[in-house]
């Protein structure tokens, strides 16, 4: 069995996990990606990128996607290519919460599979979540990334495993990005061991509440400012980024359902047309608060990415 002489193009979303009550449960994925070229060449390795993590390229062996081909690789029993080249155009912010780290995970997974000469029958799907899981530390992330829309992710007997749910249509995702990193390790470090019970019990209704709120198919939705109330982390972080907890605040005394973006510094907005009529006031509202912030927070109004990690080229037989 040969190595795959065709370049394989990955496109992988980014995600938001927590989504305020589900810590380390609920991610979402969202309409912005990043892209990965990956092809066998003779000799050598050769990194090119664009965009976000530019300056990663000259980091060889040790950059995260070819960290993550090489052990792909080695698990479907082909052994290493006689060389590689990438080719990354990065769109999703580094270090914002924003499940970037979790998107190169995931590239480099697919991305792997498709060139390794027994690549989907050494890694079928349903390995994929345990290995990108290993890689991430915590499957909430990568879980949205490979199954898109609405996940829930959970650890059962030492494996990760994930429910894939269908957000309404209506659901709109706005993302204000901060305009410094925030490594996520810093971020858990300020979280206490114990909370009171009282905190953890409200949190799992307001986690249920927020599942209804995503997905209900008809009838009167659940409010989303309610259900994305948060006990258990954000307040905790809050000393790690004051301006994310300033604008949360805001937004949310405004009736914005605004939570932390995974570890943040980066805040999601859950906006609802259908319950919503006045849709864009509730954008231009949020585009004042963050305005009168004075900082540079970017902007973006993005839709629910529905189809998860897809490998774009090569392109399978028809018929």
């Amino acid at each position: 069995m040969a190595w795959t002489t065709e370049m394989v193009r990955v496109r992988v979303p980014a995600t938001s996990a927590n989504l305020g009550p589900g810590f380390d449960a609920l991610g979402l994925a969202l309409s912005l990606y990043d892209e990965v070229d990956a092809w066998v060449c003779e000799s050598g390795l050769s990194i090119e990128i664009s965009g976000e993590g530019a300056d990663l390229a000259g980091a060889g062996e040790d950059h995260l996607i070819v960290r993550v081909m090489r052990a792909v690789f080695a698990a479907a029993g082909g052994g290493q290519p006689p060389g590689l080249g990438l080719r990354c155009v990065n769109r999703i912010p580094h270090g914002r919460g924003l499940g970037s780290s979790a998107a190169a995970t995931v590239a480099g997974i697919l991305a792997a599979r498709e060139l390794a000469p027994a690549g989907e029958d050494a890694l079928p799907d349903g390995d994929l979540l345990g290995l990108a899981t290993e890689f991430e530390g915590h499957p909430d992330n990568v879980a949205a990334c490979l199954g898109g829309g609405l996940t829930i992710a959970w650890t059962a007997d030492g494996q990760p495993r994930m429910v894939r749910l269908e957000p309404r249509s209506s659901i709109r995702p706005v993302i204000c990005v901060g305009p410094a990193p925030v490594r996520t390790e810093v971020a858990r470090k300020l979280l206490p061991g114990q909370v009171p019970h009282r905190d953890a019990a409200a949190n799992a209704g307001r986690s249920a509440l927020l599942v209804a709120a995503l997905t209900q198919p008809s009838g009167e939705p659940a409010p989303l400012l309610a259900a994305t109330r948060d006990w258990l982390h954000q307040d905790y972080r809050a000393e790690a980024m004051p301006e994310t907890a300033a604008l949360t605040g805001r937004l949310r005394s405004a009736g914005l359902p605004a939570v932390v973006s995974g570890a943040g510094p980066s805040v999601l907005v859950l906006l609802d047309s259908a319950r919503e009529p006045d849709y864009r006031h509730h954008l231009d509202s949020l585009g004042s608060i963050v305005r009168e912030t004075g900082i540079a927070w970017h902007i973006s109004s993005l839709d629910v990415e529905r189809h998860g990690a897809r490998v774009l080229l090569p392109k399978p037989p028809s018929g």
